[in-house]
């Protein structure tokens, strides 16, 4: 083979291999080129739905395209998420959800839930935290912690609390607590938290861990009294109220929390381009201000951060849906 020939070989190869990383990189430099859908696996309504939306427009304006806010409710989240799992990587289906079907939901459907959050999914970035309230009637003569723990060892058997279900947050975090206070509750559970927040005021249940929308204008009202709220550290949406931590229990801590992820596979210049637009977005003062309001503390990640936070909290809420021997399937 002449010289020439090989060369002109050789230069047609080389084009060929620069041309297999250009074509992609170039692909994900035009993206997004038409409406990416964010699904949340959650009601219109809801508290992810309104954080949703309200990430959605900002967004949208960073990226020059149009985000589409899906609803896909269900099963407590789990069929949304799971419809993300299986969707096509390119971008265009993104995932806000909480993080009930990333943490519990693995173990309380472990037949049936039909995706793993650490395998089938991407994170891209935490948005924001929010701690569970304490909550009991205004009338119960519990003024602190301290006074419940005594009274419901005083008491014991015979009170109870309200739930939205067994393995709801609600559920978890109050068994969590009972273990460490070494007390003894009966869990009642309602359809939401409206029914549950209603029978603390009416004193048919005597505590309740409550999301702060719900629970805070009854204690604004004087209804109902806010013992303590369940971030390690002090909230700046909820100021004034203790933390667990803080009044005996060190290391207590169950919070909710909004995460956007994507299917995994999703390309990497994807993903980066995402985390950094939401950094910025989240840590605008504009959306500060209304994550506040609803009671949400911005708290934007990296994909590695996120990751973690979902092996750390699986972890340690095993613990306790093992103990209670606790299957949802």
């Amino acid at each position: 083979m002449s010289f020439a020939r090989l060369f002109g070989r050789l230069r047609c190869g080389l084009g060929l291999g620069l041309a297999s990383v250009v074509l992609p990189l170039a692909a994900h430099a035009a993206w997004p080129e038409r409406p990416i859908h964010l699904v949340v696996p959650f009601p219109p309504g809801s508290s992810p739905d309104l954080l949703a939306r309200t990430i959605a427009e900002p967004l949208s304006q960073a990226l020059q395209q149009s985000i589409v806010v899906d609803n896909k409710p269900g099963a407590g989240g789990n069929i949304g998420t799971r419809l993300v799992s299986q969707a096509k990587p390119d971008g265009y289906t993104l995932l806000y959800t909480i993080n009930g079907p990333l943490v519990t939901a693995p173990t309380l459907y472990k037949r049936t839930l039909g995706y793993d959050p650490l395998k089938d999914l991407a994170p891209i970035t935490l948005v924001a935290t929010s701690p569970n309230v304490l909550t009991v009637p205004a009338k119960l003569g519990a003024d602190n912690l301290q006074d419940f723990v005594k009274l419901a060892k005083t008491r014991a058997g015979t009170l109870n609390y309200g739930s939205v279900g067994p393995g709801s947050s609600a559920h978890l975090a109050m068994e969590m607590f009972k273990q460490e206070a070494k007390i003894d509750l009966t869990q009642i559970p309602y359809p939401g938290f409206p029914q549950v927040i209603s029978a603390i005021i009416g004193g048919d249940v005597q505590a309740g861990f409550m999301v702060p929308a719900i629970a805070m204008p009854q204690v604004k009202d004087g209804r109902v009294k806010a013992l303590a709220i369940t971030s390690l550290e002090p909230s700046d949406a909820l100021p004034g109220i203790p933390t667990m931590a803080s009044q005996g229990y060190p290391g207590f801590e169950a919070i909710s929390w909004n995460a956007i992820l994507a299917p995994a596979g999703t390309p990497t210049p994807i993903i980066e381009r995402l985390n950094s637009e939401l950094a910025r977005i989240i840590g605008s003062e504009a959306v500060r201000k209304q994550l506040l309001l609803q009671y949400f503390t911005p708290a934007p990640s990296t994909p590695e951060a996120l990751t973690q936070r979902i092996r750390d909290e699986k972890a340690r809420w095993d613990r306790v849906i093992e103990s209670l021997n606790l299957s949802l399937d």
